[in-house]
């Protein structure tokens, strides 16, 4: 059995002010083209549908029309919320649309939804597990004895598998959107201060394939059946120089999974672009390339260009941001705290932000004092 894997459409988001709803539509318009020609039988949707809990008409509209496509190419849906949906606007209608074999996770409650497909190698349990926080999960469970709150994104995560009495006999798939320990991020993400949102990948263990969304980057965590595919449009220029792509997973009997990744083709490309301005001005310095294709312009001259923005743009009309990088900007002092924050120490997180609100780093002393302080606290 065949399937797309698809994520983090954040459908309706805005990129530096620029609306990306006409690139989402061009794309969707791709998948629906690869479900057809792969003849997949059915699209896991793992995610961060709309950009924001309370999307616009538009948006809406967007996603009906998406979902009405899939299901009139016969193609099952199996889709969960993401962090920057709303639960409930997710799961409204949710009994009407399973008629059409479109199938949307409901609101946490305890349980996970599991729907039951079958080829010739028997059955598929594909469970749809929706984004959840502790909390989430301890109201869920309020009131049971036998249960212990969970206090953390990991016990939360894994109170939840445990609770779906998996059939290990048969080939199980899980929806779902969390960030797992090890995944690398983009600055397009929530990050979450210190990794407190990670999950070990190890909760997963008794799934065949765990169709995972929240990381903008297609990745494959531990193993490769625990796979982010990753979102379908460049939504930061830290994502510049990635590709962009579909999931496709076939499971055949249980312990054979074939996955491989289909490429996708935006309607316009993000990326980076360096020079002088009269270099990037150059008839010769563009004319081979896509001007429509939103950008990111690094100039190298030492003046800053009067109405830089705007002489550029008469050139690269979606000139999302300007960057100088000369002898004077090289010297300014900047920390970059939002890089990677999910692997540093308490102690380097405070380092960094005492060496912006001070403009010069802890001596060894304070360095001392801080980290006897977090230990004191932990």
């Amino acid at each position: 059995m065949k399937f797309l894997h698809i994520s983090d459409l954040h459908i309706g988001k805005r990129v530096n002010e620029f609306s990306m709803i006409e690139d989402q539509n061009y794309i969707l318009r791709q998948i629906l083209d690869i479900a057809a020609a792969e003849r997949a039988d059915a699209v896991l949707l793992a995610g961060d549908i709309y950009d924001k809990p309370m999307p616009s008409a538009e948006a809406v509209q967007m996603f009906d029309w998406f979902l009405t496509g899939l299901a009139d190419l016969g193609k099952k849906v199996f889709a969960v919320s993401g962090n920057h949906d709303s639960p409930e606007r997710i799961a409204f209608g949710a009994r009407l649309m399973s008629g059409r074999g479109v199938y949307l996770s409901p609101v946490y409650d305890g349980k996970t939804d599991c729907h039951v497909m079958a080829d010739a190698y028997g059955e598929i349990g594909i469970y749809l597990l929706p984004f959840v926080r502790p909390a989430v999960v301890r109201h869920a469970l309020e009131g049971e004895a036998q249960s212990v709150p969970p206090e953390s994104y990991q016990e939360a995560v894994k109170l939840a598998v445990d609770r779906m009495e998996i059939d290990r006999t048969r080939r199980n798939i899980l929806v779902a959107h969390q960030f797992v320990t090890g995944a690398g991020r983009c600055d397009s993400e929530e990050v979450s201060v210190g990794g407190l949102d990670n999950v070990d990948g190890s909760v997963f263990d008794c799934f065949d394939y765990v169709a995972l969304g929240h990381i903008h980057s297609p990745q494959s965590i531990g193993r490769e059946s625990v796979r982010y595919c990753g979102t379908p449009l460049k939504y930061s220029f830290s994502e510049a120089d990635q590709e962009k792509s579909v999931t496709v997973v076939e499971l055949r009997e249980k312990g054979q999974t074939d996955i491989y990744a289909l490429p996708l083709h935006p309607l316009r490309d993000m990326r980076k672009i360096r020079g002088s301005y009269l270099e990037l001005m150059s008839k010769s310095s563009y004319q081979d390339t896509n001007t429509e294709d939103y950008v990111q312009v690094t100039l190298t001259d030492e003046e800053d260009i009067p109405d830089g923005m705007q002489r550029l743009r008469t050139v690269y009309p979606n000139l999302m941001r300007l960057i100088y990088d000369n002898s004077r900007t090289r010297q300014d002092r900047s920390v970059d705290t939002a890089a990677q924050v999910e692997q540093k120490s308490e102690l380097e997180l405070f380092g960094e932000f005492f060496e912006l609100q001070n403009n010069q780093p802890m001596c060894k002393e304070q360095a001392d004092y801080v980290e006897k302080l977090i230990e004191r606290l932990k």
